[in-house]
């Protein structure tokens, strides 16, 4: 199906962002008989039924909400997670540096919980095609599940693969047929070879990694492969600041460190680039054990056991069934505009 993002009225279905007092935040699914409670009062959802985006409405005790549908940024950094997602900052940078185009074959691997493939896809537009690669089933059935509550639906330009994508990258494409690749993932250098093979010459390989150790090792492969160009690596900090009259001055909090993105480009079938002069490394060559020492396992990243998993999956698709009511409402009203 071909899905876009709701405007106009809110119906049942919609997902809502509610600010109310002190700034406190509350995202809504809404439903006929809906209610949210809060120490504050209730809020009757049929309030907000057939209002316009961007309404202001009083709960029972007097306590007014802005409402807003989501952004894309609100709705990743509050769906729900099966692997870590891939944060708004480091979303748009892929978008920019990779030039994930209207109309492009993406290749990403691997999805997570779908926040980077939402960015993705509306990079690409509907004339371009995202195949989505991901070793865990659950953490596939949990990005599906986010991509259809944030679309209304599953779009026609996405494939989800589960699987290795060393195996299955080969037979899913054809070779040179890709515009670029995005791979997430523990150790990105295990790929760069299939990913080689399936780029167009001039398409563009990006890796998001998440420690130093792992951005020098893939660097290195990247360089002694001789098929691309000179890596190039980077990371984004974003510090908001408050500004209000002459009270202006940065937060006292930022979103640091998430990670590293590298790239390189596709060179075109046996092309020998420009020598780049680089000073020799004094350091020997570090092996297998020297990266495990530096994997977000190693370094103490909470990991998610399964029971919160399945409990994740279950509201991921509860929320993508209100979406898909809400498409359908949606649906009908274009068909019937008398309704």
């Amino acid at each position: 199906m071909t899905t876009q993002r709701p405007s106009g009225p809110f119906r049942v279905g919609d997902r809502v962002q509610l600010t109310g007092p002190k700034g406190r935040m509350h995202t809504i699914t809404l439903r006929e008989d809906g209610e949210l409670h809060t120490h504050h009062g209730v809020l009757k959802h049929t309030a907000l039924i057939g209002a316009p985006d961007g309404s202001v409405v009083a709960n029972s005790g007097g306590h007014e909400y802005l409402a807003l549908r989501p952004l894309l940024r609100d709705f990743v950094m509050s769906m729900p997670r099966g692997a870590a997602i891939v944060y708004p900052k480091d979303a748009a940078q892929i978008v920019t540096q990779a030039d994930v185009f209207p109309g492009a074959v993406v290749v990403e691997a691997g999805v997570g919980s779908g926040a980077l493939a939402l960015s993705l896809l509306r990079a690409t537009g509907p004339d371009g095609r995202l195949i989505s690669f991901e070793r865990r089933a659950d953490f596939a059935d949990v990005a599906q599940a986010n991509v259809a509550t944030f679309l209304g639906g599953l779009p026609d330009t996405w494939d989800l693969v589960v699987g290795d994508l060393v195996e299955t990258l080969p037979t899913t494409v054809e070779p040179a047929s890709v515009d670029r690749v995005v791979l997430d993932m523990l150790a990105p250098w295990e790929c760069i070879d299939v990913v080689a093979d399936a780029l167009a010459p001039g398409g563009v390989v990006l890796c998001y990694v998440a420690t130093a150790t792992q951005l020098s090792r893939v660097a290195e492969y990247v360089r002694n492969t001789g098929l691309f160009t000179e890596p190039e690596a980077s990371e984004t900090m974003v510090r908001g600041w408050h500004v209000e009259g002459l009270a202006v001055r940065p937060d006292h909090r930022m979103v640091a460190h998430t990670g590293f993105l590298i790239t390189a480009r596709r060179l075109a079938p046996g092309a020998i680039p420009p020598d780049v002069k680089r000073r020799a490394s004094k350091t020997p060559s570090y092996g297998d054990d020297d990266v495990e020492q530096w994997t977000p396992g190693a370094v103490g990243d909470r990991q998610i056991t399964d029971k919160n998993l399945r409990k994740r999956v279950r509201d991921a698709q509860k929320a993508a069934d209100g979406a898909r009511i809400a498409a359908s409402g949606r649906a009908q009203g274009d068909a019937d505009p008398g309704a």
